[in-house]
């Protein structure tokens, strides 16, 4: 993936995987009335080709700040994604099955070592218990901070993982992070308190972790072999965070 600025217009090249007519059906979805003011609505809502990839056109916006992380807008994301995930399917167009899931297995087969991290943390994805059912809404599909941009207001970002899914995956990162001690406990408690409070429909009545436990331990599993991908190309030794999250796949083997 390639994302250039130039102005006030952004140029994104999509990977090589995503299909152009189910990215161009989640574009249309994006410029709808229905998704006003909560996604950032494409210049253009066709998909070009350039060298065989996919492009897409967007307005510029103002990211989150990385330099103030006490400042990061939880609360708004949370807001954002429980009406996401209220918005009906019927005024939209036919979309595709959301990313989430998908990626977590993705990412386990980027691994091509057979050391120990790596074999702890297939095991950690095999081991995976099976997803409960769960409703079928409108879902972000890989929701995380990167995926604000602020344009008089706070808007969601990125198509590509669009589409009907169990909305507790879009709230799995986030809650991998408090599980593994990344994400301080008062933050977690500001993000899941401002989606209940605006309604969002993915965790239901009770205890929020019934919904969230499964589509958590695969989010910690998806990073934590992004970053042995990561750690392995650039040459080096896995940093804290990233021991942390095989840690975390660790507990889950354990567990």
């Amino acid at each position: 993936m390639l994302v250039v600025r130039r102005g006030e217009v952004v140029v994104k090249a999509h990977s090589v995987r995503d299909d152009p007519v189910a990215l161009g059906v989640r574009l249309r979805a994006a410029a709808s009335a229905a998704l006003h003011g909560l996604m950032l609505a494409p210049l253009r809502q066709e998909v070009l080709t350039v060298q065989g990839r996919a492009v897409t056109v967007w307005p510029a916006g103002t990211p989150v700040s990385h330099d103030d992380p006490g400042s990061a807008p939880w609360e708004e994301g949370a807001r954002l994604l429980a009406m996401l995930h209220a918005v009906p399917l019927t005024p939209l167009p036919e979309l595709p099955a959301a990313g989430g899931p998908a990626r977590a297995a993705r990412a386990v087969r980027r691994m091509t070592g057979d050391g120990a991290v790596e074999r702890l943390v297939r095991r950690a994805f095999t081991d995976l218990p099976q997803p409960g059912a769960a409703p079928g809404l409108l879902t972000h599909g890989d929701w995380h901070l990167g995926q604000l941009v602020h344009r008089d207001r706070w808007l969601l970002i990125d198509v590509d993982d669009l589409g009907v899914g169990d909305p507790a995956w879009d709230l799995a990162r986030p809650a991998a992070w408090y599980a593994a001690g990344l994400l301080e406990p008062e933050v977690w408690e500001r993000f899941l308190g401002a989606y209940l409070a605006s309604g969002g429909p993915a965790l239901g009545a009770g205890d929020p972790w019934a919904r969230l436990d499964v589509p958590a331990r695969a989010l910690t599993v998806q990073l934590a072999a992004v970053a042995v991908v990561n750690a392995e190309r650039e040459g080096r030794e896995l940093d804290e965070v990233e021991h942390s999250l095989v840690e975390a796949c660790d507990r889950i083997v354990r567990t």
